[in-house]
């Protein structure tokens, strides 16, 4: 049974910090990239920040330099560290796993359930 299982999410006044967690379980950790993206009311999701199964990261302008993603692979989690948060910080953020076979056409992706991120005074 795949999970991702989602940590972290909450309510923090502008230029304040979390920290998100994903716990993930039922596949191979190590083999799969690993992304967070968010989605706002009434916006289309988008891609925040990913690290590839070498631990390259990626980021979008919207938030390079402000947050962080890294991943333990003896935990099997993914974590995101946001600071200098922004009222346009808040959205659902999502946890994703993301595979492509080598040997075949076949993509794979797990996501989590979501964990709400509020930035607001």
């Amino acid at each position: 049974q795949v999970q991702l299982v989602e940590s972290g999410g909450g309510l923090v006044q502008p230029g304040g910090s979390l920290k998100l967690s994903c716990a993930a379980s039922g596949f191979t950790f190590n083999a799969y990239a690993m992304n967070w993206y968010r989605q706002a009311p009434g916006k289309e999701r988008e891609l925040v920040a990913g690290i590839s199964e070498g631990g390259v990261t990626s980021y979008a302008e919207s938030v390079k330099g402000r947050f962080t993603i890294s991943r333990d692979n003896a935990k099997n989690t993914v974590y995101l560290q946001m600071n200098s948060l922004k009222t346009e910080d808040t959205a659902v953020y999502y946890c994703n796993a993301h595979r492509k076979l080598v040997f075949s056409t076949r993509i794979v992706d797990y996501w989590g359930q979501g964990t709400q991120v509020t930035v607001s005074s």
